[in-house]
């Protein structure tokens, strides 16, 4: 965990695919039983494709919740030749409708679609032995690669929801509670911010509802996002909720002296469309150091929120 929190190489892909099956705990430790343990979950997921899916799809049914799917994988990274491709959004599909089904207190949410993408690219790339994401091309992949795939983005993501699936069950008070404390966060490291931020009406849950549904997905590139999850899943059962908050406040203030300057309209313009197109590797570095610095100053002592007290700068 501690080697995947710092980055796992990008010389070769497929190491990063292991260590996220290794610390999401899909991937048995010991190597004795991974081939069989990553063959028989694979032959699970089959198993609930054929009741959940291909059941369905033969009655020629289109129930409520996998219309809503249909409508929203088209809009996942529409960019991207990967995501646009028919074969992956047939398996993005397929795994949306059985996650669903198989967790009705919160069912499919919008923002559920997005958090496919990461794992869809690790493990695509790492079956194709790619040198770069951006090299990396369906029509190479087999059908059996694929299954490969969806299995294992099917079981890694539901890993990761069972972490914060009160992000997306009814009035998502997970969300509203991540919002509430990166709020916090920003009043005390960047006063100047906050104060304007609340001079020109803007609110934090209009601001940041995104960042927190989707997971920042969709305000980075995908590599750099990836790197960014690298430390998500190297942190035990918090990443993605805990830590994402420091990420989201930091990612905020980094943009701070842009922001200051502008008025409601122009902010909110702005961060609909950050300028995060160039980013690569090192700006990803910057915020986790800033955010895991932020952490260990206010996590454990939460006092610093409510008492007006700043935290020592020694």
């Amino acid at each position: 965990r501690a080697l995947l929190w710092s980055g796992a190489p990008f010389c070769d892909l497929r190491i990063r695919a292991e260590a996220w099956r290794l610390a999401l705990g899909y991937l048995p430790v010991n190597l004795d039983f991974q081939e069989q343990g990553l063959a028989r979950k694979r032959r699970e997921y089959a198993d609930l494709r054929a009741e959940f899916y291909d059941s369905l799809v033969a009655r020629g049914d289109e129930p409520k919740l996998l219309h809503q799917i249909r409508i929203d994988i088209p809009r996942t990274v529409p960019v991207s030749p990967v995501f646009t491709h028919p074969k992956i959004q047939a398996l993005m599909e397929r795994s949306l409708l059985i996650w669903s089904i198989r967790n009705p207190a919160s069912s499919y949410v919008q923002g559920i679609n997005d958090l496919m993408t990461p794992l869809i690219m690790v493990f695509l790339a790492a079956e194709l032995a790619a040198t770069a994401y951006d090299e990396v091309n369906v029509d190479q992949a087999s059908d059996e690669m694929l299954d490969r795939v969806e299995a294992d983005t099917y079981w890694c993501l539901t890993k990761i929801l069972s972490d914060i699936q009160d992000h997306y069950t009814f009035g998502q008070p997970g969300i509203q509670r991540m919002i509430s404390t990166m709020k916090d966060i920003v009043r005390r490291i960047d006063p100047d911010l906050y104060t304007h931020l609340d001079a020109v009406g803007c609110d934090f849950m209009h601001l940041s509802f995104r960042w927190m549904n989707c997971l920042l997905l969709r305000e980075m590139p995908l590599v750099s996002a990836i790197r960014l999850w690298d430390a998500y899943i190297a942190e035990p059962s918090e990443g993605f909720s805990t830590f994402h908050v420091y990420i989201c406040a930091c990612f905020l203030v980094y943009w701070s002296p842009q922001l200051r300057d502008m008025d409601l309209q122009d902010l909110l313009l702005y961060i609909q469309d950050f300028p995060t197109k160039q980013w690569g590797t090192q700006e990803i570095e910057t915020l986790l150091a800033e955010a895991y610095v932020m952490k260990s100053l206010f996590h454990q002592a939460q006092r610093h929120f409510t008492d007006g007290s700043s935290p020592s700068k020694s």
